[in-house]
C-alpha cells in the first residue's frame, strides 16, 4: 500500500489517507474516508449535539 490523496467531500481540500490509515480501516472492514480528519470530527461533534437523546 502506499499513501493516498483524496478530496474531502465537505470542504473540498486534499487529504492524505496514509498507508497505516488504510491497513487500521482494512483491519476494521471500514470504508476509504470521504472526509478529512477536521471534518469528520465537526461532523461527529454536530450529530451528538443535535436531536434528542433516548434512555
Amino acid at each position: 500500500m502506499v499513501d493516498k490523496k483524496i478530496k474531502c467531500i465537505d470542504c473540498h481540500k486534499d487529504f492524505i489517507f496514509t498507508e497505516g490509515e488504510q491497513q487500521f480501516f482494512e483491519e476494521k472492514g471500514y470504508s476509504e474516508p470521504i472526509r478529512c480528519k477536521d471534518c469528520r470530527s465537526k461532523r461527529k461533534s454536530e450529530k451528538s449535539t443535535s436531536g434528542f437523546r433516548r434512555y
